[in-house]
């Protein structure tokens, strides 16, 4: 294997100290930085962390004088703003630079929700129907709308402002929340059909030849019949309420026939209608009607040793450092395509 000038892009407050170690207390709050680095350099590669906030100027330098043969970003956003992540990548294509993960215009289409309702729409894909609610913007007369419905954000990952209030009834209900979460994120929102079912999350990996990873689920077990199943913020970051209400992560449990090869193909369709690359993880939902909505795409989702897309390539016959050294092979190849 080729050692390589890795320049790792993370967000300032998440640059792993060289000290520190795994059983730190702090590796926790970065751990995909802290896992992606060490096992970049347990591959041999050569690795320097940069720290980015609202400035470019250290990438461009780092990319002067060091020259890496490739940037592996890991940031989410850029002065604070998650819909600006992908400006950077835009930024590393035009210093000629190669990086991992998704291209600009693939994580502009995944990012916005409704943008990529849209486009799945008009490939005949299901996804739940939605309207979207503005910022600053007064909400107007609604039309008739399939509730319940969620409302969650239009642009940010990991539920952020999802909770159980998310789950909305009628109009008035709708509106509060909206409210609420436009307080919360300072940014656009999206109210969207519920859709009953189970909760599916498909790994894809690739460029042109694309790779459909073991299908993870979250399971809702002691949850009553009846009662909205929803991966909120405090189902996604908090693990003591996930036991506490039988909330778990796995692989996913027997699917009817026919319906694991619906998906492998569908999730193929979604990659490559919004243009991703490197990798992303679909998130679906099946109904007990055997019916598939594409509740949205994630372009550049976690991958710490202990996130889902870790998991279902480890099923896959993949360990983690082949996965991170995978997605390096498939960045370098993207820019020589």
């Amino acid at each position: 294997m080729k050692k390589l000038r890795v320049m790792m892009l993370v967000h300032y407050t998440l640059v792993p100290p060289d000290d520190i170690s795994p059983d730190d207390p702090r590796v926790e709050t970065m751990q995909t930085e802290y896992d992606v680095k060490m096992t970049l350099m347990r591959l041999g590669h050569d690795v320097r962390v940069i720290g980015v906030y609202d400035d470019l100027a250290p990438i461009r330098k780092t990319i002067e004088e060091w020259k890496p043969h490739i940037a592996f970003n890991l940031l989410e956003d850029f002065a604070g703003n998650s819909a600006f992540d992908y400006y950077v990548v835009s930024y590393l294509e035009m210093l000629k630079t190669p990086y991992t993960g998704c291209n600009p215009r693939g994580l502009l289409l995944g990012r916005d929700k409704a943008l990529s309702k849209k486009i799945l729409n008009y490939h005949h894909i299901n996804v739940p129907d939605f309207i979207v609610f503005p910022y600053g913007k007064k909400i107007g007369r609604l039309r008739k709308l399939p509730y319940p419905m969620i409302v969650k954000s239009l642009i940010e990952e990991g539920s952020v402002g999802i909770a159980q209030a998310s789950h909305v009834q009628n109009d008035q209900e709708l509106r509060e929340r909206v409210e609420r979460l436009h307080e919360i994120t300072k940014g656009d929102a999206i109210a969207e059909q519920y859709i009953a079912g189970r909760e599916l999350y498909v790994t894809v990996i690739g460029n042109k030849r694309l790779q459909v990873l073991p299908i993870r689920e979250l399971v809702f077990d002691k949850v009553e019949e009846g009662l909205p199943r929803m991966a909120t913020y405090k189902v996604k970051w908090d693990p003591d309420y996930r036991e506490r209400w039988g909330i778990d992560y796995q692989f996913v449990r027997s699917l009817p026939t026919g319906v694991a090869e619906r998906i492998d193909r569908l999730c193929k369709r979604v990659y490559r209608a919004l243009d991703l690359s490197g990798y992303a993880r679909i998130d679906l939902r099946l109904t007990p009607e055997g019916s598939i909505y594409v509740l949205e795409a994630n372009p550049n989702p976690a991958i710490a040793s202990n996130d889902e897309c870790a998991y279902s390539a480890e099923k896959a016959g993949m360990r983690y450092d082949e996965l991170i050294q995978r997605l390096v092979s498939l960045g370098l190849q993207a820019h020589e395509e």
